[in-house]
């Protein structure tokens, strides 16, 4: 097994680095499958990063308390500000969520002592590795899948068809956004944990807004009719720009066309099971008339 330990040594980060972008991609499939527009997600996994990262190199905690408070400490942020924030829709939402992330980079950025200000916070012990990525991810998606299948998901998906009706059919949709908004904060915040605990770095500038844009730009990608869309759509922001590495300087630029083409012509994301079925009974009935 010398070429998986040779691959391993290579491109250990990035396969990591992939898990870490599909829990950021369900985190805000979410919310988004809900109906919402919130963005706020990486100011979410900046949260969970920071105290994951504090109880690690301050109080030598645990590495499962450690995950649990970074999951937890998100989790009750969006608990507290989703009440009034979520009475908010469309393009207003995003606004103030994106907001609340500036907010929270700026006071990372004031709180030197405690979070080493702009300059970040280094000496975070190396604790993630590939187990605890695949227990992490095979977790979330086991949740959500049931989820999916649950009254819950059920009232998600009625939420996001048509908030008003959904309401007239006896839906809290308050209650049910604030339950979706809160469990995507806390995947975030597991996905900051993880990272942290991965890079032995992080800084302020890691959860601002190219980030937030980057996590929605994944879920938008694949799609957010199912599981699989998120985390395809995860898999080729992460690796393409390793797979056009030859082009240097042009790289970035055809990294972005790509992106654009592909929400240009398939704007329901790479996933869509409504084409894929219109599809398969076009070809079906060519068949028959043939």
């Amino acid at each position: 097994m010398e070429w998986l330990d040779n691959f391993w040594a290579v491109y250990s980060n990035v396969v990591l680095s992939l898990g870490t972008n599909v829990l950021l991609a369900l985190s805000i499939y979410l919310t988004l499958s809900c109906g919402m527009l919130a963005m706020a997600n990486a100011a979410f996994m900046g949260i969970g990063a920071y105290t994951a990262a504090l109880l690690s190199t301050h109080f030598d905690a645990p590495f499962a308390l450690v995950l649990a408070a970074g999951m937890a400490a998100p989790a009750l942020v969006a608990l507290l500000m989703g009440a009034p924030t979520l009475r908010l829709s469309g393009v207003y939402l995003a606004m103030a969520t994106l907001a609340f992330g500036e907010v929270v980079r700026i006071a990372v950025i004031n709180s030197e002592d405690l979070t080493g200000g702009a300059l970040g916070l280094n000496g975070i012990p190396q604790l993630t590795q590939w187990w605890t990525m695949l227990l992490a991810l095979a977790g979330t998606l086991a949740l959500l899948w049931r989820l999916r299948r649950a009254r819950l998901g059920r009232a998600f998906e009625a939420i996001k068809e048509d908030e008003t009706a959904a309401g007239l059919m006896g839906i809290n949709v308050s209650a049910t956004k604030l339950i979706a908004f809160t469990l995507g904060a806390a995947i975030a915040g597991l996905a900051g944990a993880l990272n942290a605990h991965l890079t032995f770095f992080i800084g302020p500038g890691e959860f601002g807004f190219d980030r937030g844009v980057e996590i929605l730009t994944m879920a938008v990608l694949g799609g957010i009719q199912n599981l699989l869309g998120p985390t395809l759509g995860a898999l080729i922001v992460t690796l393409l720009p390793e797979a056009l590495r030859s082009l240097r300087d042009y790289r970035l630029a055809v990294n972005g066309m790509i992106l654009v083409l592909i929400v240009l012509f398939l704007p329901r994301g790479l996933v869509d099971p409504q084409a894929l079925r219109a599809a398969w009974a076009r070809l079906t009935q060519r068949k028959r008339a043939g």
